[in-house]
């Protein structure tokens, strides 16, 4: 019954920008992290951004250009994406850990695609 709903992606040209947002539902526990993942084409998944613990760790290959902010309540997660490069292509994936029993959860997946 837990569910993440990601909304958001779609195509941009190089140098526009998007903004990726999380929305969760069904959680009953505290949501201890919340952030983002993606999958470029034929690389392995990776983090791009996530707060945790009170603090939000950036990815060096979008550290200046992506800006993570949850929502009061700390249930929603919203990626601003700007300066955006063809190698930011990717499925991005929301992602959520909650306290207790320490369970991740994922959201289906947005595509986003950066091309002229």
């Amino acid at each position: 019954q837990v569910q993440l709903v990601e909304s958001g992606g779609g195509l941009v040209q190089p140098g526009g920008s998007l903004r990726l947002s999380c929305t969760t539902s069904g959680i009953i526990t505290s949501i201890k992290s919340l952030g983002w993942y993606r999958q470029r084409p034929g690389k392995q998944r990776e983090l791009v951004a996530i707060h945790t613990d009170g603090n939000t760790y950036v990815a060096d290959s979008v550290k200046g250009r992506f800006m993570l902010s949850r929502e009061n309540g700390n249930n929603t997660v919203h990626l601003q994406m700007n300066s955006l490069k063809p190698e930011d292509t990717a499925v991005y994936y929301c992602n959520a850990i909650v306290n207790w029993p320490p369970t991740p959860y994922w959201g289906q997946g947005t595509q986003v695609t950066v091309s002229t």
